[in-house]
Order: C-alpha cells, then sequence, then structure tokens
C-alpha cells in the first residue's frame, strides 16, 4: 500500500502570506509593454489558425512582430542605460 503524502514546502510555497516583493512587481510593470507587444503577436497568429493566411493577415503578423522587436530594445536599451553610471553610452 502506498501512502500520499504531502511535501510541507510545496505546499506553503503558494500560501496567501507570500506576495511578489516591490522589487518583482517593478521589474513586471517595466516589462508590461513586452508582454502586451507578445500578447499582441500571438492573437494575431491565433486568428490565422482556422484559415488560410490572407495578406492582410500576414500583414498584421509582421506589424505585431516588429512592433515586439521594438519593444524588446526599448527595454534592452533602458536596462544598459540603467546600470550605465554617468550615462556613457
Amino acid at each position: 500500500m502506498s501512502h500520499i503524502v504531502t511535501v510541507q514546502d510545496a505546499v506553503t510555497a503558494f500560501a496567501d502570506w507570500v506576495e511578489p516583493t516591490d522589487a518583482e512587481l517593478n521589474a513586471i510593470e517595466r516589462e508590461m509593454p513586452v508582454i502586451l507587444a507578445d500578447v499582441d503577436l500571438i492573437d494575431a497568429q491565433i486568428i490565422t489558425l482556422d484559415r488560410t493566411l490572407t495578406e492582410l493577415d500576414a500583414q498584421r503578423i509582421r506589424r505585431a512582430r516588429r512592433r515586439l522587436l521594438a519593444t524588446r530594445r526599448d527595454l534592452a536599451n533602458r536596462t544598459v542605460g540603467a546600470s550605465l553610471p554617468g550615462g556613457a553610452a
């Protein structure tokens, strides 16, 4: 007979009193434009799953992909710029 035993660490890892820190919330907020752009790209791709790709669909996907890449670039540039002392490039 095998016994079912809960692992205390796994159960309490998601307890109500464990909340994200201010640093984690700030990181999420900094990355929110990238997250939203990624959602837009996924939405554009989902639209085309059950039909033939039209030129308008392809344009929508290309536009969403370019927007995602631009927001990733902006986030990376902001992160690098914030870590350099004196604003040196």
